[in-house]
């Protein structure tokens, strides 16, 4: 019996679709066909100007030619090679292409297929670096409160959105939580890094001392919180857990698939906030969002840790099935040519002001509790609907509002957030901003 693929191909209703509510979404679809550039088309051809870079990840603007030149070039010469004691050129070259752009000492690289994945192996690298030099006991990992890791197992119990955690219940053993650090009376409405909190990192001492120093293997944070608002840390805090890690012998993770890849002008925003992780995981503009790839970078002193023992023994037993996938790797040398000829970067730090400037004039307009911005990102934070059934009304409706009048603004909470391809310029954001404000009026209205 043959197959039918074209049986109820334009139902809606088969698709178990991520993070949506299934029948809002299906009641009144909210559906792109096309993208170029800056900007999304929907079935009628209408341009909806992209303000969150898909899902933060299409940096360098959508179908940039070089980027689908390079997949398509690959695909015309292999398209799948395991990676598992197999090998093929792309991976390689991907690897070392990222490794020259990273910071000094990030000279080696694991590829997933994911941010969670990236984070779930960076996580695994930890605890298994702690056991190769004889200290087996550090097993306690330490995530933060509103911190997004993804949606692993090992990414959820270290994250801390609780309605992210909430149905599922705490996934993994000794793990614990650093103190998120939103202050809002001492901080509401800062511009870049906020005055007040470096007092926050301090809290680890205690996390440290309630579990023993060597009991604890490693500690995770996002460099700016990103999925649960935009919270840029407190000036000096991500120096400060540095200085604690080193201390105390813990690795240092940053998880920087939101904040990689140029949202700082530069690949890693680490040293934009002055910070020497151990640990760097990124994903998401790392292929401008085309083909899915994510990146767990180690110092070379923790990749030769591992290399021990019979070179016949594998050293580190993870992977996943498209490791290294030979599109995705050549998606990521492309999207590093588009970069480097467009001067992408170059352009996100000049843009960084006027994004900063024009979002912290919407300080006024009706329902704003918050303004926060850092680099290329900008939360909005919306007061509470004042009902209970339903407190995120406000940043969801008028989200889906801005969406029927061309400009695409994600929310999550009772915020809503700006994360616009790099490829910006001052019209665009004059574009985002002023949409944004003629919503909260008229919703006031």
């Amino acid at each position: 019996m043959g197959y039918d693929f074209t049986t109820a191909a334009n139902s809606l209703e088969e698709f178990w679709m991520p993070f949506t509510p299934q029948r809002l979404f299906k009641k009144a679809p909210r559906m792109v066909v096309k993208a170029e550039g800056m900007y999304y088309y929907d079935e009628e051809g209408r341009e909806i100007l992209d303000g969150a870079a898909g899902l933060w990840c299409v940096n360098s603007g959508h179908n940039p030619p070089k980027v689908r030149e390079a997949i398509e070039a690959q695909l015309d010469v292999v398209d799948y090679v395991p990676m598992f004691q197999f090998g093929n050129p792309t991976a390689f070259k991907a690897a070392s292409r990222l490794c020259s752009a990273m910071p000094k000492g990030f000279d080696h690289v694991f590829f997933s297929n994911s941010g969670s994945e990236a984070v779930d192996t960076a996580l695994k690298i930890a605890l298994a670096y702690h056991r190769v030099k004889g200290e087996g006991t550090r097993r306690t990992l330490i995530g933060r409160e509103r911190g997004y890791n993804g949606v692993g197992f090992g990414g959820i119990s270290v994250g801390g959105i609780p309605y992210n955690r909430a149905a599922f219940g705490q996934l993994l053993p000794n793990v614990d939580h650093l103190p998120h650090t939103h202050d809002l009376e001492r901080n509401a409405f800062s511009r870049g890094m906020p005055e007040h909190g470096v007092e926050f990192a301090d809290e680890l001492e205690r996390i440290v001392y309630l579990h023993d120093k060597m009991n604890v293997a490693a500690v995770i944070v996002e460099p700016v919180a990103g999925s649960t608002g935009v919270l840029p840390p407190p000036k000096g805090y991500l120096k400060r857990l540095r200085e604690l890690c080193t201390k105390y012998g813990i690795l240092l993770i940053l998880d920087e698939v939101v904040t990689g890849f140029g949202r700082f002008g530069s690949i890693s925003s680490s040293e934009y906030f002055e910070c020497d992780p151990d640990i760097i995981t990124m994903a998401k503009g790392i292929t401008n969002g085309t083909v899915p790839l994510g990146a767990t970078f180690v110092k070379k002193e923790i990749y030769d840790a591992f290399m021990n023992g019979p070179e016949f023994g594998i050293e580190l037993m993870h992977g996943y099935t498209y490791s290294g996938h030979p599109l995705a790797c050549a998606a990521v040398i492309g999207t590093m040519d588009t970069i480097q000829d467009n001067k992408i970067f170059e352009n996100a730090a000049a843009m960084a002001k006027p994004l900063e400037d024009a979002v912290h004039s919407l300080k006024d307009k009706p329902f704003v509790e918050d303004i926060r911005n850092c680099g290329i990102l900008a939360g909005i934070q919306l007061k509470d609907s004042g009902d209970p059934d339903d407190p995120g009304r406000l940043p969801r409706e008028s989200s889906y509002e801005l969406f029927r009048r061309g400009v695409m603004v994600r929310y999550t909470g009772p915020n809503l957030y700006l994360s616009p391809p790099l490829i910006l310029d001052e019209n665009h954001i004059d574009r985002l901003v002023t949409s944004i404000g003629e919503v909260l009026d008229d919703m006031a209205a």
